[in-house]
């Protein structure tokens, strides 16, 4: 009696396929979603479509958009306003966030201090942010800057703070033994053993930083994806939303595969297991 055939040990239970399945399997599921879009929106008439030009345009007619998007409606320059807008607010939410939190996880008493606010600020819902910026900085540019720190400083310094206390005791325990002061210890035992989660946190709440920039821009903008989102929308544009929606989604993933370049690079060791 023969035994049965095994599986492809990349089909086993958490298994790691190779990379070019796992680049396969993506440009797959891609192409059905394309295959299913184009089905549901087939037909020269609204009539005879299964689902309404003004609710969902096809592929098609989506791509047509993209030379208005780029001549008439300036994509370039709203990509560039939003670039600019989570550059500033994440750049201030790091420069704060990381050196605090590393403060708190090496030591207990500003890990108890600050615990308060930040389960407070992690708590408060984003869009409750909008109008209290709005109240303290108005509706100019600082507005946008400062609704992205506060809508990512908190969950970042928790991750940081988090990453520099889960490294292990046994570590800190040999600096000291080997005659190590305090700071020593922070810089080159907690930090350069918590820099790989301490890039993964950056690497994470940039991307939070990026979708919640959207938010923001709805509110008084005069460029920016958000805005030109929410200008597609009232004026009856699905197919310009659509192709906005879909340069979103394009530099979300070329932002988080240039953190993930640059973190190889960094950090060679983990390269094998990402």
């Amino acid at each position: 009696m023969t035994a049965p055939a095994r599986p492809a040990p990349w089909l086993a239970l958490r298994e790691l396929p190779p990379p070019l399945v796992r680049r396969a399997a993506g440009v797959v599921t891609v192409l059905l979603v394309l295959v299913v879009w184009a089905l549901l929106t087939r037909g020269a008439t609204a009539e005879s479509r299964a689902i309404s030009p003004t609710v969902l345009p096809s592929p098609f007619e989506v791509l047509r958009s993209f030379p208005v998007l780029l001549t008439e409606r300036n994509l370039v320059g709203s990509i560039a306003a939003s670039m600019q807008r989570v550059l500033l607010g994440f750049g201030l939410a790091a420069i704060i966030a990381v050196p605090l939190g590393i403060a708190a996880g090496s030591y207990r008493l500003v890990d108890a201090a600050s615990q308060p606010i930040s389960v407070f600020m992690r708590n408060v819902p984003v869009a409750a942010l909008i109008p209290l910026t709005l109240q303290a900085f108005g509706v100019g540019e600082l507005q946008k800057v400062m609704f992205l720190f506060l809508a990512t400083a908190p969950f970042l310094f928790h991750e940081v703070a988090r990453a520099v206390a889960l490294v292990d005791d046994r570590y800190v325990d040999t600096a000291q033994t080997l005659g190590a002061r305090p700071r020593q210890i922070v810089s080159k035992v907690l930090i350069a053993l918590a820099a790989p989660s301490i890039y993964g946190a950056l690497r994470a709440n940039f991307g939070m930083a990026f979708g919640y920039v959207m938010l923001a821009e709805v509110v008084d903008a005069r460029a920016g994806l958000g805005f030109l989102l929410l200008q597609s929308q009232r004026r009856g544009l699905p197919e310009h939303l659509l192709a906005t929606l879909l340069v979103i989604g394009l530099l979300a993933w070329l932002i988080d595969q240039t953190f993930r370049f640059f973190g190889r690079g960094f950090f060679p060791y983990l390269k094998a297991g990402e």
